[in-house]
């Protein structure tokens, strides 16, 4: 039996395919984006380079597209509910020419009679997909998935540990916003501050986000409710940890806002009524004048 290492759920587990051994054998090194850390810097600059290029292609006005993926199969194994990153991960690949099937763990599905989601991705990854996109309440279940498939794996959001690919969008914006040149690399961002404010504890868009910008030069503050911002936040990921929304957004030229993350919050955590927390961490556009003139307001949506 595989056991997935997923945290306290012992009922992740999944039963040997055949397909499995021969996976793990086959695969190539290096052709998964699991999270920031394991990116290389050259690795992390191609992504944005070629992000930048396909923009044209995915956000252009009609007629667009292109073949560059035609004859490539991606399935979006989504564990979660999602809108914009499932959606998004679907248009892309459309445009890009790729086939694409879109997978709930729901009941019109084998999980209903108890398959796993290790051993949905194993089925899937017999059938000869070549890339899977993986969304998970479980921390680092795109990990796992990519130990055991041949399929190239993408972390779309494993729990409240990373969302790599939104943080290289928001990377890829900010350098676009400002007119920053990706040929700099670690500089790109020098001379930007950047403000992190709300649920910090619990996002993470907010952890990817961190480990990215710094490595491209933003300087990053951070800003939130008690029990929001976990204590050690400043030393492990080399940032500014203040004690109030305008001190985070205090000259900044990006101000990131982030949802409080209801679905992964532990009953101990006492939340302010909605009302108590607008009135200390939302923000308006008096708060907002504290800010850089050329600022920049990043939320997905609604706010």
């Amino acid at each position: 039996m595989i056991e997935v290492n997923t945290g306290d759920d012992p009922k992740i587990r999944a039963t040997p395919l055949r397909a499995a051994s021969v996976a793990a054998a086959a695969r190539v090194p290096g052709q998964d984006l699991l999270d920031i850390v394991s990116l290389a810097d050259d690795e992390l600059l191609a992504l944005l380079s070629a992000a930048a290029r396909c923009s044209a292609i995915v956000d252009g006005p009609p007629p667009r597209g292109s073949d560059a993926l035609r004859g490539f199969t991606v399935v979006n194994l989504f564990n979660e509910p999602s809108t914009r990153t499932r959606i998004s991960f679907e248009l892309a690949a459309r445009r890009l020419g790729a086939d694409v099937i879109n997978f709930t763990g729901d009941q019109s599905s084998s999980a209903a009679k108890g398959e796993t989601p290790l051993d949905t991705a194993l089925t899937l990854d017999a059938m000869g997909v070549d890339a899977l996109v993986v969304r998970d309440r479980f921390e680092r279940f795109p990990h796992e998935v990519a130990r055991h498939v041949r399929a190239r794996v993408i972390n779309a959001g494993d729990g409240r540990n990373e969302h790599p690919t939104q943080a290289l969008l928001d990377a890829l914006t900010i350098v676009e916003a400002f007119g920053r040149p990706l040929e700099a690399g670690a500089s790109a961002l020098a001379g930007l501050t950047v403000a992190i404010c709300g649920d910090v504890r619990h996002g993470r868009v907010a952890h990817s986000n961190m480990l990215l910008l710094r490595r491209l030069g933003a300087t990053i503050r951070v800003a939130g409710p008690d029990g929001l911002v976990e204590p050690g936040t400043d030393a492990r990921y080399g940032v500014e940890v203040v004690d109030s929304l305008d001190a985070a957004i205090a000259g900044a030229h990006v101000v990131m806002m982030l949802r409080i993350q209801r679905e992964r919050l532990g009953r101990e955590l006492a939340l302010p009524s909605r009302r108590e927390y607008f009135a200390r961490w939302g923000l308006s556009m008096k708060r907002l004048e504290l800010a850089d003139p050329r600022v920049i307001v990043m939320h997905p949506g609604p706010m």
